[in-house]
């Protein structure tokens, strides 16, 4: 007489270690304290935030983009080396590196520049803006200074500039709020065109991506 249900008896059980994560959801194998790393970026208008896994003991390497897995290698006997990842066109590479104390070194790479330098570069084509409506919404606004695309928590809209006295403002509403990102020339050849925006009438200070880069604000936790 057997008490196992017909699901478990011992012929339906297998022989094989289960030697991978598929059988666990992916919400429940992300967890924030397995991750090492942790980087945040823009790419095409969009803030991603890249987390890195490495178990020196399990072996197991896995890359996450903004909570979702996009890499994972299982049973490593190799702890150091280089792991590739799209994110969107872009090609990602994270290295890891032996460091002394039997300890190791995380970098990211972005279409081959060290992430430091691609988030500096990145300052120089996008004006960035945090702000909060209320208590509960929160607003990313990205500005990409050469196709002047905008864009609010990483999703482009289609607006339409108007043309006033010294330059343009283009204004949209987000629930009940009003923005207007105005465009000013700086009157000099070395700042050129000057963007501001105002909310509701008040004037948001610009964001500094690098500061945030970082930082972990719930503007960047995207679900």
């Amino acid at each position: 007489m057997s008490f196992l249900s017909p699901t478990l008896r011992m012929e339906n059980l297998s022989t094989q270690p289960i030697m991978s994560l598929d059988h666990v959801p992916e919400a429940q194998r992300y967890n924030k304290q397995n991750i090492v790393a942790q980087w945040c970026a823009p790419i095409n208008g969009k803030m991603y935030r890249i987390e890195l896994e490495h178990g020196t003991t399990s072996g197991r390497r896995m890359i996450w983009v903004n909570g979702r897995e996009v890499l994972r290698r299982d049973w490593m006997f190799k702890l150091v080396g280089e792991d590739t990842f799209q994110i969107e066109e872009s090609r990602c590479i994270i290295r890891v590196d032996p460091a002394p104390g039997f300890k190791y070194e995380y970098s990211l790479y972005i279409d081959g520049k060290p992430h430091a330098q691609y988030t500096e570069e990145l300052t120089r084509k996008y004006r960035l803006w945090l702000c909060t409506c209320g208590t509960t919404e929160e607003y990313r606004i990205m500005l990409k200074l050469d196709t002047l695309s905008l864009y609010v928590n990483d999703e482009l809209r289609e607006e339409q500039a108007a043309f006033v006295n010294g330059g343009t403002d283009t204004t949209f509403m987000l629930q009940d709020t009003e923005f207007i990102l105005q465009a000013r020339s700086s009157g000099n050849k070395h700042d050129g065109i000057v963007h501001t925006l105002l909310v509701n009438g008040e004037l948001v200070p610009e964001a500094k991506i690098q500061e945030i880069m970082q930082e972990q604000v719930s503007i960047l936790q995207t679900t």
